[in-house]
């Protein structure tokens, strides 16, 4: 049986939008069934021979060999024979679906949010869902040493920006160091006057400054607090500060954060200066140089983003090599690999398998770089990133090996519901290809009948032509 996709791609209005659920994303209607496939769960099961995933309501509710997973009377069943099922892929690193990433304007842009400028209906939100990813981490650009705020997105394309969200995710923050915000900094844009910093020392003295000014803000509301605690009804609050409240809320441990980094040196003092105000740089992203300080990594408690093998496109990222994610991973960090791309975001499987080359990792060690690693850095390990009973049934079924340059995406689920299936999709690639025929056949008809509309249309005498 095939589903139909509630929420479809490929340029067509999204019936999501008008399904009468918030945000446009649909509820499962019935339970489903995959079994007879290859089942990598990504989890402490590994990898089921033969194996089948149940999932009802959004969420699933079995997994297991498919001799004891028994299928509801009401359930669509499909035949995994010869294909593979995985956990949907997770980017950890993404700046899709996003109208604008950078406030640049100023060093400290921590007021800023991406949620503010959510854009459904980039189609890379399709695009990578075909590519098996479910879930992605909109990221602020680099320009700032501290930028603006993260947002956590589901790939539920036909969605509105609202239901876009990954609903519970922790918020995050991005920071930068190295070559992008001090390059933002001293430039020669004209008409746009240079800002501080302009050198890496500089990157550092930004972010240190922030926080002296983050701690003394908090100190003042705590006062104001203990005052008002006490029965003080004259206690007076402090000015709001947009600006610093993230900044407090990494100093109480509930803002996390993201930093942009190439180079050991500026890794070894983002490390430092978290650590003198008590808090943890709670990932690195791209961390191209991570692989010469994995032990300092693993004992400051912080994860790695990286690339699977980009470097030398800037002198920053000359010392980058393709053993990066492997020789931190065996040094104790938590690692995944993300794309930072629109497009690579569509093949992460694959740059995840790198590393079985490049380092020698296992099948599994791989395909968690890209399915619970990710969604440990990001603390929704607890929803997705496996297939394990009561997660959110995000959920991928492949044509053949997934960790392969052959792999190729059926069907991708996100909460239990269709969001691409191959077959749909060249459907409406049919249907499309055969309207822009209909249309293309009326257009000429007209040309040839001299319909004088063409001509007020074309500029002529008739149309006032400007």
């Amino acid at each position: 049986m095939r589903h139909s996709i509630k929420q479809v791609g490929a340029g067509w209005l999204a019936l999501g939008l008008v399904l009468g659920v918030p945000g446009g994303a649909a509820a499962q209607e019935q339970p489903v069934l995959i079994r007879g496939a290859t089942v990598l769960t990504a989890a402490e099961a590994g990898k089921i021979e033969d194996g089948a995933v149940l999932f009802r309501n959004g969420r699933i509710v079995a997994v297991g060999p498919s001799s004891e997973v028994e299928a509801p009377s009401d359930a669509v069943v499909i035949d995994g024979t010869g294909k593979f099922v995985t956990p949907g892929v997770i980017d950890a690193h993404s700046h899709i679906a996003a109208d604008a990433i950078n406030e640049g304007s100023v060093s400290v842009s921590s007021m800023v949010s991406i949620h503010d400028v959510i854009d459904p209906t980039d189609i890379a939100i399709y695009r990578e869902a075909a590519g098996g990813t479910t879930t992605s981490h909109v990221m602020h650009g680099s320009a700032n040493p501290i930028g603006g705020n993260n947002a956590v997105i589901k790939h539920r394309w036909g969605a509105n920006a609202q239901g876009l969200l990954f609903q519970g995710a922790p918020p995050t923050i991005k920071f930068a160091l190295g070559e992008n915000p001090k390059r933002a900094g001293s430039t020669n844009i004209p008409g746009q006057e240079s800002r501080y910093p302009a050198s890496r020392m500089g990157v550092m003295d930004v972010i240190r400054q922030a926080f002296i000014e983050a701690t003394e803000y908090k100190a003042d509301w705590d006062a104001y607090r203990a005052r008002g605690a006490g029965g003080d009804r004259n206690a007076i609050p402090p000015r709001r500060n947009l600006t610093m409240d993230p900044l407090v809320e990494i100093l109480e441990g509930t803002r996390y954060v993201h930093a942009h980094s190439y180079r050991a040196d500026e890794i070894l003092q983002l490390m430092r200066v978290a650590e003198e105000f008590g808090f943890r740089i709670h990932t690195f992203q791209h961390v191209l140089e991570g692989y010469r300080v994995a032990d300092e990594l693993a004992e400051h408690g912080a994860h790695a983003s990286t690339f699977s093998d980009w470097w030398a496109y800037k002198m920053e990222a000359y010392e980058a090599i393709p053993y990066n994610a492997a020789i931190m991973t065996r040094r104790g960090v938590v690692v995944s690999i993300n794309s930072d791309s629109g497009e690579e975001g569509r093949h992460l499987n694959q740059e995840a398998a790198k590393t079985m080359k490049w380092g020698g990792l296992s099948e599994a060690e791989a395909l968690a770089l890209v399915t619970i690693n990710p969604a440990i850095q990001l603390m929704i390990d607890d929803r997705v990133g496996s297939l394990e009973v009561g997660k959110d049934a995000d959920i991928v079924l492949w044509e053949n090996y997934p960790l392969s340059s052959y792999a190729k995406v059926r069907t991708t689920y996100i909460d239990g519901e269709v969001v691409f299936d191959i077959d749909e999709d060249m459907l409406m690639r049919a249907e499309m290809e055969a309207e822009k025929e209909r249309l293309r056949a009326m257009l000429g008809e007209a040309d040839d009948s001299g319909d004088s509309r063409g001509d007020r249309g074309r500029g002529g005498a008739s149309g006032g032509g400007r």
